[in-house]
């Protein structure tokens, strides 16, 4: 574990601040849900929680069946990471940060679809690999992740029927969240 050199007391309500570079560094904010826990060295373990990594084999499966039906590469994101790949590399894609753009996206809980005049982007942080259509996974009011189809070939343009998968995996898991 890397030490930071930073100390922090513990209130009398049983409350610690972390640090504001560790929050920016590990993208925690105000509102974001932290699991804690503890390991058998006696550490206190802070760890971010996301509700779509509980679903790792659900999420796997929804991509292979969404990118199989859609015909293009599909990626399932939680709000920081990449959980679930199918039509690509997993060993390329596993654990990669979401780009700036999609984080931007997913707060303001907008869709995207590539057609004729629209801005392109690449959902994955580091991987030149534009988007085809996002959609947000909403649960209980808050944005848990995304889906997202992307581009196999340049000047590929989104199908009605790949924007409506998207969509369709995106609420499906939601409401697997929700349960």
């Amino acid at each position: 574990m890397k030490a930071t050199g930073i100390v922090r007391r513990i209130d009398d309500l049983g409350r610690v601040v972390i640090p504001k570079e560790i929050r920016r560094t590990m993208r925690i904010r105000e509102g974001d849900p932290l699991e804690i826990y503890t390991n058998t060295d006696g550490e206190v373990i802070f760890k971010k929680y996301s509700p779509i990594n509980e679903l790792s084999d659900g999420a796997l499966q929804a991509a292979e069946v969404i990118a199989k039906l859609g015909g293009a590469p599909a990626v399932i994101f939680d709000t920081d990471h990449v959980v679930a790949v199918s039509g690509v590399s997993k060993k390329e894609y596993s654990q990669r940060r979401l780009s700036q753009a999609l984080e931007d996206m997913m707060e303001e809980r907008r869709s995207y679809e590539f057609r004729s005049g629209s801005e392109e982007f690449c959902p994955v942080e580091g991987i030149n690999a534009r988007a085809l259509a996002v959609s947000p996974i909403i649960s209980g009011g808050d944005v848990s992740g995304a889906v997202a189809f992307l581009a196999g070939r340049d000047g590929q343009r989104v199908t009605d029927d790949q924007a409506m998968l998207c969509k369709a995996a995106a609420m499906f898991l939601g409401k697997q969240i929700e349960q």
